[in-house]
C-alpha cells in the first residue's frame, strides 16, 4: 500500500484517496517570464515520476500543474522588453514545454493559466470578505486577515507569534497585521488591470492557486505538491484562503520536494551559480539529467555538480549496457517477479526512487551475468515506469557523451579523451574495428592491441562478444 510523507502531518501516512481508485493532484507550476532553471527541472521531474507511479499503480489520475502568467516580475520584464504580457508569457511557455519534453516530462492533464480565472478569484475574495476574513486597506488593496483564520500556521508548524518574529520584510503600514497578505492589488499606473467591486486592480499571487485548483479539481482534493520553498507562505496562504472560503478541508496530502544546491551552496543568481535547464542540456544528455534527479529521494536536498552529473552519466551507461539484449519495446511487468516486487515496495514507500534505482542495478547485474533476455526486458519495463531506459541501447552508448563544449580544450587526460571520442565518427570506429579484426586474423596481435589502445585513449571501449566486436563511448 502506498505511503506518502504528508508535510501537514509531518510523517508518512497510508494513501487513501477521497474517491476509491481515483486521485486528484495539483502541483504549483512555473511563473513564465524567463527560462526554467534547475529548481524547476526538479519539480517537473519529481511530480512527473509521482504521476507515472500513481497511474502504474492503477489509479485514475487527474493531474493539474498551473502556469502563473501574471505577477510583478512578469509585468516588469514585459515593460523592460517593450512587449505585451501575453507575448512574453506565451514565448516562455513554449520554452518551458521544450525543456519539459527534453527531460521526458509528460504533459499534465490540465494546465490552467492565472489570467483565465480572474472571475473566480473575484468570487472567492467576495466570499472571504463576506465572512470577515478579508478587508480593504487604506491603500485600496484587499488583504486577508490572517489572525481571523484559526488554522493559520498548521502547514509550516509555527504559531502566529513565531511567524511574526521571523518577519523581516518591510510591510505595508495599511495592513491590520504584518502577516496579512494581499488578495487584490490596486492598479498602478501603466500596469494591466481588471475591474472589480473594489476598483481597478489585479489579483495577488496566492489567490491564483486556490481558485485554479478548486475550479478544476474541486474544493477538496487528494494531493497538492510543489517545491519546499512554497511551503510558507504560499501553501500556508492557500490553505487559509480555500478553507476560509469553503469551510472544509482543502487538501489531504501535501508533498514538497527538496531544494537544489550547487556545489553544496544555495543556487542563486547573486552567487553566480544559477543554471537554466538549457545551459545544463548543452553539456549533458537530458536523460542523464533526469536520472541524476531521480537518484536522489525527492524530499532530500539535490546537490548539483559536474562530478555528480558525470557519475550519473556513467551509471546510466551501465544500465544501458545491460539492455543490449532487451527488446526495444518494454513489455508488461510481472509484479510477481522478485525484482519487480522490490521495485514496487520501494516506490510505495514514499516514492523511494534511490531504492528503486538500486533494484535496477541489481537486475542489470543479473542480466550481465546470465545474458537473460527476459530479465533485460523487465529492466527496460521498470525503467520505463520512471521515464528511463526507453532508447535503443546501442544508440545511447555510441552517441557522443558530452554534448556542447564543456570539455573542449580541457587540459586533463580525461577531457582530452572525451574530446577525441567526439572526433571519432561511428564510421571511423567501424573501420578501425575491421582493421583490428584483419590484424588478429593475420596474427598481428601487436597491431590489434595498438588499435584497441588508441581507441580506448580516445574514449572508445571495444567489447568482444561471440557475435562480434561492439563498441561504446567511455
Amino acid at each position: 500500500m502506498l505511503k506518502i510523507y504528508n508535510t501537514l502531518a509531518r510523517r508518512k501516512q497510508h494513501f487513501v484517496p477521497i474517491e476509491p481508485g481515483r486521485v486528484r493532484m495539483y502541483v504549483c507550476g512555473m511563473t513564465v517570464y524567463d527560462y526554467c532553471h534547475l529548481g524547476h527541472a526538479r519539480v517537473m521531474v519529481v511530480f512527473d515520476m509521482v504521476q507515472r507511479w500513481l497511474r502504474a499503480s492503477g489509479f485514475e489520475l487527474t493531474y493539474v500543474r498551473n502556469i502563473t502568467d501574471l505577477d510583478d516580475k512578469i509585468i516588469r520584464r514585459a515593460l523592460e522588453n517593450g512587449e505585451t504580457i501575453g507575448e512574453l508569457t506565451q514565448r516562455f511557455i513554449g520554452y518551458m514545454d521544450e525543456d519539459a519534453a527534453a527531460l521526458g516530462v509528460q504533459k499534465p492533464d490540465h494546465e490552467p493559466r492565472a489570467t483565465q480565472y480572474i472571475g473566480g478569484m473575484l468570487d472567492m475574495i467576495k466570499v472571504l470578505q463576506g465572512k470577515g476574513l478579508a478587508y480593504q486597506a487604506a491603500s485600496g488593496d484587499i488583504n486577508y486577515s490572517v489572525r481571523k483564520f484559526a488554522g493559520y500556521g498548521k502547514l509550516s508548524g509555527k504559531t502566529l507569534d513565531e511567524l511574526r518574529a521571523g518577519e523581516r520584510v518591510e510591510t505595508d503600514p495599511s495592513k491590520h497585521d504584518p502577516l496579512d497578505f494581499v488578495l487584490w492589488k490596486r492598479a498602478k499606473e501603466g500596469e494591466p488591470f481588471w475591474e472589480s467591486p473594489w476598483g481597478a486592480g489585479r489579483p495577488g499571487w496566492h489567490i491564483e492557486c486556490s481558485v485554479m485548483s478548486s475550479k478544476v479539481l474541486g474544493a477538496h482534493f487528494d494531493i497538492h505538491g510543489g517545491g519546499q520553498d512554497l511551503q510558507f507562505p504560499h501553501h500556508e496562504n492557500e490553505i487559509a484562503q480555500s478553507e476560509g472560503a469553503y469551510g472544509d478541508v482543502f487538501v489531504n496530502y501535501w508533498m514538497h520536494n527538496g531544494f537544489v544546491r550547487v556545489e553544496d551552496e544555495k543556487m542563486s543568481k547573486s552567487l553566480g551559480n544559477f543554471f537554466t535547464i538549457r545551459e545544463v542540456l548543452k553539456q549533458y544528455d537530458a536523460e542523464v539529467v533526469r536520472f541524476f534527479i531521480l537518484r536522489a529521494h525527492y524530499r532530500s536536498p539535490l546537490n548539483y555538480s559536474d562530478q555528480h552529473l558525470d557519475d550519473a552519466k556513467h551509471a546510466l551507461a551501465r544500465l544501458y549496457t545491460a539492455l543490449k539484449r532487451a527488446p526495444l519495446a518494454a513489455g508488461a511487468i510481472d509484479w510477481g517477479d522478485a525484482y519487480a516486487a522490490r521495485f514496487r515496495a520501494a516506490m510505495n514507500d514514499d516514492f523511494n526512487t534511490p531504492e528503486a534505482v538500486a533494484v535496477l542495478f541489481d537486475l542489470a547485474n543479473e542480466v550481465n551475468k546470465a545474458a537473460d533476455e527476459r530479465k533485460a526486458a523487465l529492466l527496460r519495463a521498470l525503467g520505463g515506469v520512471l521515464g528511463l531506459l526507453q532508447r535503443d541501447a546501442t544508440e545511447f552508448l555510441q552517441r557522443p557523451q558530452d554534448a556542447g563544449a564543456r570539455l573542449a580544450g580541457a587540459a586533463t587526460a580525461n577531457g582530452a579523451g572525451s574530446a577525441a571520442s567526439r572526433a571519432y565518427s561511428p564510421e571511423r570506429i567501424a573501420a578501425l574495428i575491421q582493421e583490428r579484426a584483419a590484424a588478429k586474423k593475420g596474427r598481428n596481435y601487436a597491431e590489434a592491441d595498438r588499435i584497441r589502445k588508441d581507441l580506448l585513449d580516445a574514449g572508445v571501449v571495444l567489447e568482444d562478444t561471440p557475435q562480434g566486436t561492439t563498441w561504446r563511448r567511455a
